[in-house]
């Protein structure tokens, strides 16, 4: 009896954990994953601008829950991934645009494990100044920092004649909620930031067809760091972050954070 059971005891052994390598990730794993997506873009804009600096990079982190079914391809974050040159037109005025690692939701960024100790080096640096309010590494929470160097009813006139840049979200649902972080490193101004429904309200923020998402959080003014909380964003939604036309230093940098409830 006990040497049939030794010898049956190793064959169940071995099929559950055959069954297991098969097919573990559907037993025992959520239908959804949280997955997170790295990129930059690059802004310059054209010698009509009348900012004596040219130069916007946006530093943009996403996280959300991405169907199983719907795998997105990995990336190590020390990839050189290009998006070609676009030159574009906002407001009448024209702009070259390069975007690095852009993948449209399409692919999920995995972190060295150099890049993962300075960004986390960097996390408690920055919570010791009291310029991050979150003790985790992998979320950042800015405070909210208004711009004094000018009014916000100055701001509004300001940003009529200014830049506008669309950042989409990524979501597998058809509606959704976001935390979300900004901040510039340029102290000579300020920016809004709004939710918006599509990346349409880009080109309307000129014009009295503007529409954006006006309950509390999805949107603020004349700030220089800002932390929010947005729900019911659609699908196809994203933000939409202004500047006025008065640029000063050699670049402008735009760190967004964005992660799906």
């Amino acid at each position: 009896m006990k040497t049939i059971f030794y010898i049956i005891l190793p064959i169940v052994a071995f099929l559950l954990i055959l069954t297991n390598a098969l097919y573990g990730h559907l037993l025992f794993v959520s239908t959804t994953e949280y997955v997170t997506t790295k990129y930059s873009v690059y802004v310059h804009l054209q010698p009509e601008w009348h900012s004596s600096s040219k130069n916007i990079i946006f530093d943009v982190t996403n996280s959300w829950y991405k169907l199983e079914d719907n795998k997105t391809n990995n990336v190590i974050s020390d990839s050189k991934e290009y998006n070609s040159n676009q030159l574009q037109f906002i407001n009448g005025k024209s702009y070259v645009e390069l975007k690095h690692s852009f993948s449209n939701c399409q692919k999920e960024w995995q972190p060295t494990s150099y890049g993962k100790a300075v960004d986390t080096v960097r996390h408690e640096i920055e919570y010791v100044q009291g310029n991050q309010l979150s003790t985790n590494p992998d979320i950042s929470v800015y405070p909210d920092i208004e711009n004094t160097n000018y009014d916000k009813s100055q701001q509004q006139i300001k940003i009529k004649d200014g830049y506008v840049q669309f950042i989409p979200i990524c979501t597998s649902k058809d509606t959704t909620s976001y935390d979300y972080s900004i901040k510039t490193d340029n102290n000579d101004v300020g920016f809004d930031v709004y939710f918006v429904s599509s990346s349409l309200e880009r080109d309307n923020f000129f014009s009295h067809d503007f529409d954006y998402y006006e309950k509390p959080g999805c949107f603020a003014q004349n700030r220089q760091s800002y932390s929010g909380t947005c729900n019911d964003v659609e699908k196809n939604g994203g933000l939409i972050i202004v500047f006025p036309d008065e640029l000063n230093p050699w670049v402008t940098k735009v760190t967004v954070n964005l992660y799906e409830k």
